[in-house]
C-alpha cells in the first residue's frame, strides 16, 4: 500500500466487474434482442421473476409426487414424525470391547462407532460375537439378541421391550360340522325294518304309474 493515499492511486479493494449493458445498437453485440433471443416466455418482461418450483405451467413435481398424510396443520396436536431415524451397529463391531463391558450409546459414541446419541440405537446381528457383554440399546433385532445371549451377555431395552404386534385380521371361528352317521350293520337293519319301508313305498308307486301308462 502506498505511503500516501490520493485520487491517483485510489482503487477498489477487489476488481470490479462492469454490468452487462444491453440494447445499445447492433455494433455492441448485445443489441436488437438484448441477449434474450427470439420469441418465448424468457424473452418477455418479468420472465426471470418466476416463483420457485414453477415448471412452465405443467404439473410441478411437488404436486406429482405422493404426500405423507398426517396432522401437520398449525392447529393440530403435536404428533411425532411418520419416519424415525435409527443408527445401526452390528454385533461384529462389539467384538473390540473387553469381556464383561457394559455397552451403552454413550460408550459407542466415545469409541467412534456412532456420531452422537441424538438418535435411537439399534443392534443388528451381522457377524459373530464371542464375548459376554451387557448391551443397552433402544432396539435389538431377533438375531442380535440371540447372539448376545448365546455368548453369555445380556440385553437391556432402553424404552422397554416392545409388545408383539397384533394380527390385522381376526381368525375366523371354525363352524362345527356334524359328524357323519356310521352305516348300519346287518344286525341293525334286521332290528329296524322300518328304515326300508320308504324305499319300498316309492317302488310300489312307480310300478303302479308304469302299469297305468301301459294300459293307456
Amino acid at each position: 500500500m502506498p505511503e500516501k493515499l490520493n485520487l491517483s492511486n485510489l482503487k477498489p479493494a477487489q476488481a470490479r466487474k462492469d454490468r452487462k449493458r444491453v440494447g445499445r445498437g447492433l455494433g455492441s453485440g448485445k443489441g436488437r434482442y438484448s441477449t434474450r433471443g427470439l420469441k418465448g416466455q424468457k424473452a418477455r418482461s418479468g420472465s426471470h421473476k418466476m416463483r420457485a418450483g414453477f415448471e412452465g405451467g405443467q404439473m410441478p413435481i411437488y404436486m406429482r409426487l405422493g404426500k405423507l398424510r398426517g396432522p401437520y396443520s398449525k392447529d393440530a396436536m403435536p404428533v411425532g414424525p411418520h419416519r424415525t431415524h435409527t443408527v445401526a451397529v452390528n454385533v461384529r463391531d462389539l467384538e473390540r470391547f473387553d469381556a464383561g463391558t457394559e455397552i451403552t450409546p454413550e460408550s459407542l459414541a466415545a469409541a467412534g462407532l456412532i456420531r452422537n446419541t441424538r438418535y435411537d440405537l439399534k443392534i443388528l446381528g451381522e457377524g459373530e460375537l464371542t464375548k459376554n457383554l451387557s448391551v443397552s440399546a433402544h432396539n435389538f433385532s431377533k438375531t442380535a439378541g440371540e447372539k448376545i445371549e448365546n455368548a453369555g451377555g445380556t440385553i437391556t431395552w432402553l424404552r422397554g421391550e416392545p409388545e408383539p404386534r397384533k394380527p390385522k385380521r381376526k381368525p375366523r371361528a371354525e363352524i362345527p360340522q356334524a359328524e357323519p352317521e356310521p352305516p348300519e350293520t346287518e344286525e341293525e337293519a334286521i332290528e329296524n325294518p322300518q328304515s326300508d319301508e320308504p324305499d319300498s313305498a316309492e317302488e310300489t308307486e312307480s310300478s303302479s304309474e308304469a302299469d297305468q301308462a301301459s294300459e293307456e
